[in-house]
């Protein structure tokens, strides 16, 4: 990636400030530590409460936390969170190594119309390049996913993920970290769950049985003209949850929904920084909002982050969860099915156009 190619380039009103405010601690995304959970998750103890922060137990204030989160943020970070700091060292390790292959051993792994999985180096958002490459794979090895998006059509088919042959471990790796940062995103889930009132385990069947979550690794080379061109396009994540861990050089850039403003998320060591996506803006019937988000890059360092996108399984039906609905909050979408859902935004690449004019806005109800 040398000189900017035309397709990389943003449209003016989508073009990073290259000398950002500078953002105080109230700008920035919440912090969350969830040491409590390594005492267990008591259900009576995690259901959100009125009473003062010092009335409640810890379980409950890390509820009431995660809760006012979700609400007016979108984001925030976790520390103390219980995935294996060594592990993440190994995956950002191997995915270093995997990307300073020549072009020619990455290609190797590189995804297609038939295979949707592994090396990329043409993603696009809002129909304009990102300036990075990435590997994709699925967390369950083989995962089954409807072979159209067309509606009437039930055929499945398998995805396999496809794994390269250097570095020597990044197979075993890669599949070790999944299995761990599963793990965080089904506790999150859980107390995302209980903030809105319901048992902590209310959203987990949905991940049961052919779930299709993602993992990818991103690669942001230095960008000879930052201004003009972005690592990712402004989006919001489709799916419940994503996972995400970034190195130290930063690049995250979060809309605040208070003002509508760009706010860089400062790097944390050791921490996830998490984002509810477009299905528990669904569930929550808006209570809880999918925010856009973006990447920015710069002239002097590469930067890798790691997302985990938690995703159902392809049979998956989406729509308001019936108990908070009443008179006073109807059913704010049409339910939808994952899978074709998913179907149709991975038609991938190839047919770009038709793939980012599918957003959840379209199976949103006249008020």
């Amino acid at each position: 990636m040398g000189e900017v190619d035309p397709a990389f380039i943003q449209a003016i009103d989508r073009r990073p400030n290259p000398k950002p405010k500078n953002s105080s601690l109230i700008d920035e995304i919440p912090t969350i530590d969830l040491s409590a959970l390594s005492t267990g998750l008591e259900e009576n103890d995690l259901r959100e409460t009125d009473s003062s922060p010092s009335d409640v137990s810890g379980h409950a204030k890390l509820v009431s936390e995660i809760g006012h989160a979700c609400k007016n943020w979108g984001f925030f970070q976790v520390v103390n969170h219980g995935v294996p700091l060594e592990l993440g060292r190994k995956i950002e390790d191997v995915a270093k190594k995997f990307f300073e292959l020549p072009g020619e051993e990455k290609r190797k792994v590189k995804r297609d119309m038939v295979n949707a999985l592994g090396y990329h180096d043409g993603e696009h958002t809002k129909n304009v390049r990102d300036w990075k490459e990435v590997f994709d794979f699925l967390v369950e090895d083989q995962t089954a996913v409807p072979a159209s998006h067309e509606p009437g059509d039930e055929e499945l088919r398998v995805l396999t993920n496809q794994w390269p042959q250097y570095p020597p471990e990044f197979r075993e790796v890669c599949q070790e970290y999944a299995q761990a940062v599963e793990k965080l995103a089904y506790k999150l889930l859980g107390l995302i769950a209980l903030s809105l009132g319901q048992p902590k385990n209310r959203f987990d069947d949905y991940f049961k049985d052919h779930q299709t979550s993602l993992v990818r690794l991103n690669h942001y080379p230095p960008c000879p003209s930052p201004h003009l061109a972005l690592g990712v396009g402004p989006h919001k994540d489709a799916g419940a949850l994503t996972v995400l861990a970034q190195d130290d050089v930063g690049g995250l850039e979060v809309r605040r929904k208070s003002d509508g403003e760009w706010s860089r998320v400062t790097p944390t060591p050791d921490a996830y920084i998490i984002n509810v996506g477009d299905i528990v803006q669904v569930w929550s019937n808006d209570k809880y909002e999918s925010v856009e988000h973006r990447v920015v890059v710069n002239s002097e360092k590469e930067r890798f982050s790691i997302p985990f996108f938690f995703f159902p399984a392809h049979h998956v039906m989406v729509k308001p969860l019936e108990e908070l609905l009443s008179d006073g909050n109807p059913a704010k979408y049409r339910e939808y099915n994952w899978g074709k859902f998913y179907a149709t935004r991975n038609r991938s690449d190839f047919k770009k156009q038709e793939v980012e004019n599918i957003q959840i806005h379209h199976f949103k109800l006249p008020e």
